[in-house]
């Protein structure tokens, strides 16, 4: 069978300056009709590169300077800007990794997706209204009407990402390119997402080019695998072939650092209780002045839960679940309606502010996001030295320890004077990580530190979490919405819906035996739940060549 499209020997040189001249070098690759290719790879391997040169929309100073992107027999490097745009969207597909960011936030989802039609036919407007209707139903949309009149803000991630999807299928292309289209996704949007571009595919016979960095992904929807890495195709090959067979070294490194989704054998904690959380409450109130127009939302819902000392506690669900909100209320960046937060003998729901400020010692939060946690406007070791300073201590001595803190969370202690953009994503999580102990915590509040990770930067995080736990007695609260890493660091797991927890128990047990309807349909939806990764070492313990070490001991004293 003939391909769709074909990459000929492509390579796309960077401009001077960059960390390598070719963002990609003689790449070559075919993609056939009613076929899924997953293009799997780290951040900067050159996924999204190829998918720009493909489609003419590469960054300035980037270009395309040896190589065919071949389309059904037509090289679309000789075409200009203006045939291009008639073949993007009419010919090729193009679903992005954000839709808030891709979609015009001032315009309609009916009208965006409209304006297909109106740029690429000559429909009438009643039979374009009807199509936009057909392809939100297509998508599986509940209300398509009112989601045709809905501006982007007003429909969930997980719709936002449909309506990408109606957007790129308007005309029924005969490609379509999908970057990450579920990275930021709940796992069971993630894999309603994965069923609708299968069935889609299956349907209408689209070849589709499904970019990721995501295993599970793989397993679930690839036919055929490339692997990616600084650029260059390093292996290719029927999916089941190249995840249970790798053959080259990079391919065996990325399937090593992906977490098993069975449980290691539960870990025995003490019964000394250092953190204890009792029926805790938050509720939003949304609205108008009059009563019958305010929406009431419930966001954390008589909560309670305990965290042992030395143990870790995994808090997954949903995005809306509420675990990000009690994660905030645990350290009092949201004030709880009700309900006690017990570190220790000290209630901090009762703190004032300025006595909140002095119990901050012992509870630190790592945020999601490090890079929008990071004042980009000062030094990395300001930043870590800022906590002690502000709590007292003299900044000779903080800044004196910033050093000592580098050195223990992996970084390099030279690196102190650099400013936040001059890190990859996985050190700006690690300098995160710094801040936070800078303050030598008994309780660390990790709200998804990993989830915006690659696997092997994700594995080395998570084994330095786990050794930081070991070695300064560090007690855990882990929120995530991945359960092959809940499953791999945290001794507890309280599964959360619509602000309750309706399942808490070991970790092996709710892996297991869930018992709750709703932690079922979670582990159900993980993509690629049935497929055990071959080179499959603890990603804790640091074997397989994609773990990174963790630093020799550092000296840092407990308050």
């Amino acid at each position: 069978m003939s391909a769709i499209l074909s990459l000929e020997g492509l390579t796309v040189s960077l401009p001077p300056g960059a960390d390598r001249s070719f963002a990609l070098e003689d790449v070559s690759l075919a993609l056939r009709p009613n076929e899924i290719l997953c293009v799997v790879g780290e951040s900067g391997s050159g996924k999204s590169m190829m998918a720009g040169a493909i489609l003419g929309l590469l960054p300035d100073d980037v270009y395309a300077t040896a190589g065919k992107v071949v389309l059904e027999g037509e090289n679309l490097l000789a075409f200009s800007d203006e045939a291009l745009q008639k073949i993007r969207g009419a010919r090729i597909g193009m679903i992005f990794q954000e839709p808030m960011t891709a979609l015009n936030p001032l315009l309609t989802i009916g009208d965006q997706i409209a304006e297909m039609f109106e740029t690429h036919t000559d429909l009438g407007a009643g039979i374009i209204r009807d199509r936009v209707l057909d392809l939100l139903r297509d998508v599986h949309i509940p209300d398509p009407e009112a989601a045709r009149r809905a501006y982007p803000h007003e429909l969930s991630g997980g719709q936002r990402q449909r309506a990408m999807i109606a957007m790129a299928l308007a005309l029924e292309p005969r490609l379509l390119i999908a970057d990450e289209p579920t990275t930021a996704l709940d796992v069971t949007t993630q894999a309603q997402i994965l069923k609708l571009i299968r069935e889609l595919q299956q349907r209408k016979g689209t070849a589709v080019l499904f970019i990721t960095h995501d295993f599970g992904v793989v397993a679930e929807i690839a036919d055929r695998v490339a692997v990616m890495q600084k650029g260059r195709l390093v292996e290719e090959g029927l999916a089941d072939d190249v995840l249970n067979h790798p053959q080259h070294s990079y391919t065996r490194a990325l399937i090593a650092a992906v977490p098993p989704l069975l449980p290691p054998p539960a870990q025995q904690t003490g019964s000394d209780i250092i953190l204890r959380i009792e029926h805790v409450s938050k509720t939003y109130r949304k609205g108008g002045l009059l009563a019958r127009s305010r929406r009431v939302t419930h966001a954390v819902n008589d909560v309670t839960l305990s965290l042992p000392r030395g143990g870790t506690l995994g808090i997954v669900g949903e995005s809306g679940s509420g675990k990000s909100t009690l994660a905030r209320c645990m350290v009092r960046l949201l004030d709880p309606d009700k309900g006690s937060i017990w570190l220790g003998d000290t209630d901090l729901a009762t703190l004032s502010r300025k006595d909140m400020r002095a119990a901050t010692q012992r509870i630190q939060m790592v945020y999601q996001d490090p890079f929008a946690s990071l004042n980009p406007r000062r030094r990395a070791g300001e930043l870590v030295a800022q906590g002690p300073i502000i709590h007292g201590e003299s900044r000779a001595l903080a800044q004196a320890r910033v050093k000592e803190l580098f050195a223990l969370v992996g970084l390099d202690p030279d690196s102190t004077e650099r400013f936040p953009h001059e890190f990859s994503g996985g050190q700006r999580q690690r300098i995160g990580l710094a801040r936070a102990l800078a303050l030598n915590p008994e309780v660390l509040v990790a709200d998804e530190p990993v989830s915006a990770l690659d696997v092997s930067v994700q594995a080395q995080v998570l084994r330095l979490l786990a050794d930081l736990r070991s070695r300064l007695g560090l007690s855990m609260i882990f929120i995530t919405h991945d359960l092959r890493v809940a499953a791999q660091i945290c001794d507890r797991i309280a599964v959360m819906k619509d602000g309750a927890v309706v399942e808490e128990g070991l970790t092996a047990d709710v892996f297991t035996a869930p018992r709750h309807p709703y932690t079922r349909a979670l582990l159900a939806s993980v993509p690629g739940r049935d497929w055990i990764p071959p080179v499959s070492p603890d990603v804790l313990t640091g074997h397989g060549a994609a773990a990174a070490p963790v630093p020799d001991p550092i000296n840092i004293s407990r308050r």
